[in-house]
């Protein structure tokens, strides 16, 4: 069975307002002949791109088969501070799991500044983490609540000083859900910064974070000696927008990674205009934000639409002028 699903992606700092649809067909076929791992192949479309020879136009589809998606990379984590002097740093132990710098915070503090003074906190349904503990502290910093006040009905998001941050307590009051999921983790293996805690020890920290869709309590995803290559990245990620259609939310934000996002988002924008393919792919800066809109066209998600109205009602006649004038001229030829 052939699972299609479109991207559409737009950049609002582009000035001629390009746009860029993507499709991605999971094909049985080429999952046999190559890899155990999803095999998917990219077509993309160009709209309002004058510039092109495609006379690609505007694509409609019906929102109940849309979903928005907002990407963020995590802050700055003390594992980015060496390893942008020299890439073996990602070698060392000491950066096992890594937390974020205080730089990396008070990227957190600002992007969740700009996610509040642009009305988006107000529209996500659901913020999606990798379980890594750059990713969690980036998520409940931006989409996490205000101030926690201590209290026996609500459990705080992150704990006080969670991983020596020395940062308050956040609440979980007026934040959409978060959950944790294995699917958006950064690439796996080798590099310490990249293992993961066991998952009791980040339900300490992170109390209402909802980790019950990781199955293993122990990291049995790394391996010391093995790296997933960026093919099996890829591959992962697209297997992750897959699994966005299981969700009913369509507002979603993504806490993730530079590698988890630039692998998977390097296999769309083939077709388009170069310089949407590089609005596609360019790799993202720590606690960089940005929104796309997925798209089902393949009849994935079930989901009725929740505006769409069928009308004629009350009962009436209701013939169109265009098709009384072909009734007439099919009568009167």
């Amino acid at each position: 069975m052939a699972i299609s699903l479109n991207i559409i992606f737009a950049s609002p700092s582009s000035h001629n307002h390009t746009t860029s649809c993507i499709r991605f067909l999971s094909s049985s076929t080429a999952l046999r002949s190559q890899s155990p791992s999803p095999v998917l192949a990219l077509f993309c479309s160009s709209i309002f791109a004058p510039d092109m020879d495609s006379g690609a136009g505007p694509s409609l589809f019906p929102l109940h088969r849309c979903k928005t998606i907002h990407l963020v990379r995590h802050g700055q984590g003390i594992h980015n501070v060496d390893g942008e002097k020299n890439y073996k740093s990602y070698l060392k132990p000491e950066y096992f799991d890594a937390e974020l710098t205080p730089l990396g915070w008070q990227q957190v503090d600002n992007l969740r500044k700009h996610v509040r003074a642009c009305g988006l906190y107000k529209k996500i349904d659901l913020v999606i983490t990798s379980p890594l503990l750059r990713t969690m502290q980036t998520a409940v910093g931006v989409f996490g609540g205000e101030g926690y006040t201590d209290r026996l009905d609500v459990v705080p998001l992150m704990v006080a000083n969670a991983a020596d941050s020395g940062r308050a307590a956040i609440s979980s009051l007026d934040s959409p859900p978060i959950i944790a999921l294995e699917l958006c983790r950064e690439h796996l293996g080798v590099h310490p910064c990249d293992k993961r805690r066991n998952i009791s020890d980040y339900q300490f920290l992170f109390p209402a974070i909802d980790f019950s869709l990781v199955e293993s309590n122990e990291d049995i995803l790394w391996k010391a000696n093995v790296r997933e290559t960026k093919e099996e990245v890829a591959a992962r990620g697209l297997q992750f927008l897959n699994w966005l259609w299981t969700r009913k939310e369509k507002e979603i934000a993504i806490v993730t990674h530079r590698g988890f996002l630039f692998h998977t988002l390097t296999a769309f924008g083939n077709d388009c205009h170069p310089l949407v393919k590089k609005e596609i792919c360019r790799s993202f800066t720590n606690c960089e934000l940005r929104s796309m809109v997925l798209v089902d066209r393949s009849m994935t998600g079930s989901d009725s639409s929740t505006t769409d109205y069928p009308g004629k009602v009350p009962y009436g006649v209701d013939l169109p002028s265009d098709v009384a004038n072909e009734n007439f001229e099919k009568e009167n030829p």
